[in-house]
């Protein structure tokens, strides 16, 4: 993230939209802009796969939303802020247990969790959210900009997820794909920071995510992959004795397979009836002669003629079979580091990998009976995803309710998943937990000109990115954890120029954000598993 120097002293970080109007509210055809996430289940489905394959991988790898495109030049206060309209809230759902706990010792919502996405530079991000009050207990409140791409490509960020309670991995409430995104037109067209909001439908939650491996025969794992299936081979030493007993049972096609130890060790002639024979010699040996491999690289072995002499391809022993990711990953570093003669691949879908193969060469050696040689037996695993459907968000977790037009100066509880060090380097949070704020709104609205800042409300909190997205909750009850979305974190600023930053302010949520939020509160999603 870059520093951002500026003339009255302070600096501002951009960390990090949605559709339109309830009863008593303004409302224009114009004020709502809706785009679709994933706009339907099949698409939802690659989305789930991208983030869960590999026991959650991509969800652990992923890191604060920090971007440096979102730049200030300028910030300042301006005057009180006006209402467009009358003053209005929607109830929050899912009312808690209530606890006795004080204030002080803040009762963490389980309506908060982490927006996971996917930048257009192809890394994997997350900022915060919270479910929200809506007609189909299916929607979460974030920042805009975590939403849509802010810049030239002003698109919907892609592979959108929710994942409330989100822990080291863990989804405890289920995964939720976003469907499809609300936001106000200004901010979708024009990028204007006034409106640094979503609002986002999801599909109801999947949870239970992950591989489930089976060990299979070679014909039922053939079967698995012809349909499109995961699996892999796993390559486990065997005894001369086991190797003889299991290619009397499959023949050369079979899974058993030997090489030679040594490839030094001198050649024999070819026997006369090796070819009716070639099963008894590559077996046990035949006459004190037997066919065993010897490994080569690629370019050996693509040189290698076909046939039963010395030096030909041995096709049997250079089939390609599929991998797991780890031993992919362990193959490379080898080959990087001259310990492995083979190759290896990744299939590649949508710019991500899901599949992994290896391949070794092999060319044909004729030995003495006695020579040291090695078996091995390939045995084969199918992959399947074993997943549930874990119902509605709303059902889950909750959701917080809406307010809008409501009067600054009052207190509000904020939270999020901080992360990004401050802009001196100093990084105090770890991003797996959330924390929280809580305090006066300022009396007077925020002016940012080159974000197209005007009225923006800010509020003392000394967070890093990643806390971008999160909820400001009015009237929040510590009993209950609800309370009233009343503004998404937008902004993060240091308003000294310490180094430190101090502030984070928020959309103010007016008659036109309520226009978008009862859009999208009608929208329906569905079900990704009936």
């Amino acid at each position: 993230m870059k520093r951002i120097l500026l003339p009255a002293g302070g600096a501002i970080l951009a960390t990090g939209l949605l559709a339109a109007g309830l009863a008593g509210t303004a409302q224009a055809d114009d004020t709502v802009a809706s785009d679709a996430l994933a706009a339907n289940a099949a698409k939802a489905a690659q989305i789930l796969d991208f983030w869960t394959q590999s026991d959650n991988a991509a969800l652990k790898g992923a890191t604060a939303f920090n971007p440096d495109a979102l730049e200030v030049s300028q910030i300042k206060s301006g005057g009180g802020y006006s209402a467009d309209t009358k003053p209005g809230s929607t109830a929050p759902i899912g009312e808690e247990k209530k606890t006795t706990a004080k204030v002080q010792n803040v009762n963490l919502p389980k309506t908060i969790g982490k927006v996971f996405f996917q930048g257009s530079d192809g890394k994997n991000y997350w900022c915060s959210g919270t479910s929200i009050q809506s007609q189909y207990r299916n929607l979460v409140a974030t920042a805009g900009h975590c939403v849509y791409e802010v810049g030239a490509n002003k698109d919907v960020l892609s592979n959108w997820v929710f994942v409330p309670g989100y822990y080291q991995g863990k989804a405890p409430f289920g995964i939720y794909v976003g469907k499809q995104a609300f936001t106000h037109y200004d901010f979708d067209v024009y990028e204007d920071f006034d409106r640094d909001y979503a609002f986002v439908t999801v599909y109801d939650g999947i949870g239970g995510v992950a591989n489930k491996t089976t060990k299979v025969t070679p014909s039922e794992y053939k079967a698995h992959v012809a349909k499109g299936g995961k699996g892999f081979v796993k390559e486990t030493p065997i005894t001369k004795d086991e190797f003889a007993a299991g290619y009397d049972k499959y023949g050369e096609s079979g899974p058993y397979k030997s090489a030679l130890t040594d490839p030094k060790v001198e050649s024999v002639a070819k026997p006369a009836d090796a070819a009716g024979k070639i099963e008894d010699y590559i077996a046990s040996g035949v006459g004190g002669v037997k066919l065993t491999g010897v490994e080569v690289t690629e370019a050996t072995y693509t040189a290698a003629k076909t046939g039963l002499d010395n030096g030909n391809k041995f096709e049997r022993l250079s089939t390609e079979v599929p991998i797991s990711k780890e031993e992919y990953e362990q193959l490379k570093a080898d080959k990087g580091d001259g310990k492995f003669l083979g190759k290896v691949r990744a299939d590649v879908k949508d710019g991500t990998e899901v599949a992994w193969y290896k391949q070794r060469f092999f060319v044909k050696k004729w030995v003495q009976a006695t020579a040291l040689t090695k078996y091995w037996v390939e045995e084969y695993y199918v992959q399947e995803h074993s997943v549930k459907s874990v119902g509605r968000l709303g059902d889950n977790v909750g959701g917080q309710g809406f307010a809008w037009n409501q009067p600054t100066g009052k207190y509000v509880r904020t939270f999020g998943y901080p992360y990004g060090p401050h802009l001196d380097g100093n990084k105090p949070f770890t991003g797996v937990t959330p924390k929280w704020c809580y305090g006066k709104t300022a009396s007077k609205v925020l002016l940012i000109p080159s974000k197209k800042v005007e009225e923006q409300q800010s509020l003392k909190c000394t967070v890093t990115a990643g806390y971008d997205g999160g909820p400001w909750l009015y009237k929040y009850s510590n009993s209950k954890r609800l309370g009233y979305v009343n503004g998404v974190t937008s902004l993060i600023a240091d308003t000294d120029d310490n180094k430190r930053y101090d502030t984070i302010t928020s959309a103010i949520f007016d008659g036109e954000t309520a226009a978008i939020y009862k859009a999208a509160a009608a929208a329906w999603s569905g079900k990704l598993i009936p």
